[in-house]
């Protein structure tokens, strides 16, 4: 079990993450790619993304193992609520100091010994004792590695990753406005519990963390699953990494003959009402139609994929998907930030 401990301090300093990070995205697909569980949500992905790949996964099994440690270096931490994108990702983790570099290129031959075989040339299973030795070459490789992946396995996504996060946003957002940062920590999913001031989470092993004023930093995850992320390292800047509730219907599914269905002033005045998200009777009261009449469009337009839809509390929040928004703007690409 994971315990945090949070002072009242850290209370005031719970802050949620802007949009998805980049690194973290990039690192958890990795685990997703290789995890054959989740195949309603990931199934499709996982197909799709493999044709792309290029060797790519072998190089980065010697990092990333299937389960447990990896360096933190790996998804260097931000500042503030704004995580990176992939470009100011991959600078600060060119900028990872040597000594860092060797101490959890060290940590990881302790936790996962069997990625450390012998080698006699530059394969994947020397990258960690090249990176120790701290030239520059092969910490050059894996960035290239990573950027190669994410193209293949994380960018073509992206609109549908963020849209999610911003989902997850809007009702943690929600919960903060009701009742303050405990109420934000009580709505968190349910393998992670508040019992002020201790935040527990499952987790792969137990784990003490002191925010020491700090505050704590919540990183909503696409390719999060099952438990919670942190650092290994307590001196990091303190960030929770946790799953997004993913919607029942399949992931990155393409517009259906449904759209058809999307017609008539009144659904657009409710896609347009629908915003930055609004509960159902929000939802009724800006439209002018009756709640009944409100959840109705909202059910159509959410099997048109042009809506979220996330339960809060005794309510549930609607929000735009990445399709609903381009229609908005009127069929506006959407930028991979």
């Amino acid at each position: 079990m994971l315990r945090i401990h949070v002072s009242g301090m850290d209370l005031s300093r719970v802050r949620m993450a802007a949009r998805p990070d980049a690194m973290w995205e990039t690192i958890l697909s990795f685990h997703r790619l290789r995890d054959r569980r989740g195949s309603s949500v990931f199934g499709k992905w996982r197909k799709e993304s493999r044709t792309r790949l290029n060797g790519e996964a072998r190089l980065l099994s010697a990092l990333v193992p299937p389960r447990g440690y990896f360096p933190d270096f790996l998804t260097p931490s931000a500042e503030g609520a704004e995580p990176f994108g992939f470009d100011t990702g991959t600078e600060a983790l060119r900028d990872t100091p040597a000594d860092r570099i060797r101490a959890e290129t060290a940590l990881l031959a302790e936790n996962a010994p069997l990625l450390r075989r012998p080698s006699g040339g530059p394969t994947a299973d020397a990258l960690p004792d090249a990176l120790a030795e701290g030239r520059t070459e092969p910490l050059g490789r894996l960035i290239s590695t990573l950027r190669a992946y994410h193209r293949a396995a994380v960018e073509p996504y992206w609109p549908h990753i963020r849209a999610s996060v911003e989902a997850d946003r809007a009702v943690r957002g929600r919960a903060l406005l009701d009742g303050g940062a405990d109420e934000l920590l009580a709505t968190l999913p349910p393998m992670i519990r508040w019992r002020a001031p201790v935040l527990e989470a499952d987790y792969p092993v137990d784990r003490e963390l002191h925010l020491d004023g700090r505050g704590l930093l919540l990183q909503p995850s696409y390719f999060c699953r099952g438990t919670p992320v942190v650092y290994r390292d307590p001196l990091l800047p303190p960030v929770l990494v946790y799953p997004v509730t993913h919607p029942d219907a399949p992931a990155f599914a393409e517009p259906g003959p449904w759209l058809g269905r999307l017609v008539g002033h009144t659904r657009s005045a409710v896609l347009r009402s629908i915003g930055n998200g609004c509960t159902t009777s929000e939802l009724a009261r800006r439209t002018g139609v009756s709640l009944a009449s409100a959840s109705q469009h909202a059910c159509v337009l959410r099997e048109a994929g042009l809506v979220r839809t996330l339960r809060h509390g005794s309510s549930v929040l609607h929000t735009l998907t990445p399709l609903g928004d381009a229609l908005l703007r009127g069929g506006a690409p959407l930028a991979l930030s």
